[in-house]
């Protein structure tokens, strides 16, 4: 069993950057991929960046590569969403999400356990 809490939401301008944390709980959290996901108003949810279980691979949809950087404190089982250079359109709920094969999926099925999101609001 792994538990997941999001923070680090929050209102900022456009140009700005947040840190998200998912702060876990349970032994084996460290075999799992992490995934980050976000669902904007009115839309769907979807793939932000995984980082695999070995935490050497790490994966970006295309709307956020060179802004955003996943990364992880062992010591702190804690994994982070560092975002930089926030646009409107980065307003969603983000979640992160455990998924225990490793590989650090794109796909929203493939994750196991999430956390209750932490909302992201980018003012222009």
């Amino acid at each position: 069993q792994v538990q997941l809490v999001e923070s680090g939401g929050g209102l900022v301008q456009a140009g700005g950057s947040l840190r998200l944390s998912c702060a876990a709980s349970g032994r084996t959290f460290s075999r799992y991929a992490v995934g980050w996901f976000r669902q904007p108003p009115g839309k769907e949810q979807e793939f932000v960046a995984s980082i695999s279980w070995s935490r050497y691979n790490t994966y970006y949809a295309d709307s956020v590569k060179g802004r955003f950087t996943i990364s992880e404190d062992n010591a702190k089982n804690t994994v982070y969403l560092q975002m930089n250079s926030l646009k409107p359109e980065d307003t969603a709920v983000y979640y992160c999400a455990a998924e225990r094969s490793g590989i650090g999926s794109r796909r929203v099925n493939e994750y196991d356990y999430w956390g209750q999101g932490t909302q992201v609001t980018v003012s222009s």
